[in-house]
């Protein structure tokens, strides 16, 4: 599952992590280096003052971006979609990063965006209260979703109709970096050694 090479760069990717793992940050530069279209899942799942867009209105949502030939989708929301952009992905992205390292990537941007009252998708903002207090508060869910994932993914990876995924588990930001850095760019620039 670790260090899939491929001369095919991805078309469709799913990216796969908790909060603070670097999943819109790495959709981003792989939008921008591969000629991908980009989709944060957040910004149509969260509506205003944090209301849920329904199942299915996400899932037809969601079904545009994917009928086309070149994206990345970071998060799957599979409470809501259950395996449908991994069974539309070619690649599944699993940034598996140590606990540590996305918590304090998570606070330093919550805490960013609580003090300079940062507009998040539908004009929704974070506060102390819902990033620290409770079961679903946002390093609670992190936290769960971490040990969630390392429990779930390699089963899911495994099930018959996702048998065509490559996937590629980076467990560092030093993986993330090298991995970027042989896709190259879709500009003609080689990739960096």
């Amino acid at each position: 599952m670790n260090g899939v090479r491929s001369t095919e760069p991805p078309r469709r990717v799913s990216i796969q992590g908790i909060s603070g793992s670097g999943k819109t940050t790495l959709g981003r530069e792989l939008a921008r280096r591969l000629g991908l279209r980009h989709l944060e899942t957040d910004a149509l799942v969260h509506g205003p003052n944090w209301t849920e867009t329904p199942d299915a209105e996400l899932r037809a949502l969601v079904s545009e971006v994917i009928r086309d030939d070149r994206w990345v989708i970071d998060s799957d929301y599979r409470r809501k979609l259950g395996t449908l952009v991994l069974e539309h992905a070619d690649t599944a992205v699993w940034l598996d990063l140590p606990l540590h390292l996305c918590l304090r990537r998570l606070w330093s941007r919550t805490a960013r965006r609580i003090r300079g009252d940062e507009r998040l998708w539908n004009d929704n903002a974070e506060s102390w209260r819902t990033a620290l207090v409770g079961w679903d508060s946002l390093f609670v869910y992190a936290i769960r979703k971490y040990y969630a994932q390392r429990r779930t993914l390699p089963r899911l990876f495994a099930q018959p109709q996702l048998a065509h995924l490559k996937v590629v588990r980076l467990r560092s930001p030093g993986e993330v970096s090298r991995w970027l850095n042989r896709l190259g760019d879709e500009s003609g620039r080689p990739p960096q050694s």
